[in-house]
């Protein structure tokens, strides 16, 4: 499935009389690659909570390629084309890759009677495979999500999101946790996820070495309200980025 337009207009979230997403309005073309970056507290993950109805919107609206998505329950964003990674080794501890895999993608399309029949049905395996190779997971089919390592359990969330077909892919610090070698492979193994299924991709991340290198376009939050977006250079660029975030260590 190619990518999505993502569109998020005014959206606000406040927490009683803390305002926690102030009037957010961004625009992420289908097809593209953006990182969202900012201080703690600045509301990055809140606002992917709002988009994927984790988090009902206390105002404005979030719209996939020109529909409103904002009020439905989670189970039909994800069915319009919102994709999250999810933490599947926690929900299979005891499944196989493969499995937990199948498991999630027949929960998900309400198939759950089959689970005390054959297990996995032929088409479902044959899905999980083909999104267990795309991810590099395959040699890992037989393995117990508990034991996967740290990297490999981000990229089984990540094929989950991944087997639903979604338009855009939300994904927050996915390199989090990570050593700086792990870093990077898991990055470039994302790097080239999105280029083989022309996601509309938006990552939350800290490592600017990582967004300045992969991003098409990098918005930037603070206090829940945009500061700044552009490209990389514009962004390592401007004044009020480096003072609020990035320091003088990241500008040009």
């Amino acid at each position: 499935m190619s990518g999505g337009l993502l569109e998020l207009r005014q959206l606000r979230k406040n927490f009683g009389g803390v305002v926690a997403t102030n009037d957010v309005s961004l625009r992420f073309e289908p097809g593209t690659l953006s990182a969202i970056i900012g201080p703690n507290g600045a509301g990055k993950t809140t606002l992917f909570h709002l988009i994927t109805g984790k988090l009902p919107v206390s105002g404005g609206e979030v719209l996939l390629d020109g529909s409103a998505i904002t009020g439905l329950d989670r189970t039909e964003i994800v069915r319009r084309g919102i994709g999250r990674a999810f933490q599947v080794a926690n929900l299979f501890p005891s499944f196989v890759v493969r499995d937990a895999l199948a498991a999630a993608l027949m929960a998900h399309a309400g198939r759950t009677a089959s689970l005390a029949r054959s297990f996995p049905p032929r088409d479902v395996a044959e899905r999980a495979d083909e999104v267990m190779e795309l991810c590099g997971l395959a040699h890992l089919a037989g393995t117990e999500s508990r034991h996967l390592s740290h990297g490999d359990q981000k990229l089984l969330d990540i094929a989950l999101a991944l087997a639903l077909d979604p338009k855009v892919l939300l994904l927050d610090e996915p390199t989090a946790g990570m050593g700086p070698d792990e870093r990077w492979r898991m990055i470039e193994r994302v790097h080239g996820l999105w280029l083989a299924r022309g996601l509309t991709l938006v990552f939350i991340e800290h490592d600017m070495d990582i967004v300045f290198k992969i991003s098409q376009s990098v918005r930037v939050l603070r206090y829940g309200a945009v500061l700044a977006e552009g490209t990389p250079d514009e962004i390592r660029r401007n004044p009020a980025v480096i003072e609020a975030y990035l320091g003088e260590e990241h500008a040009l």
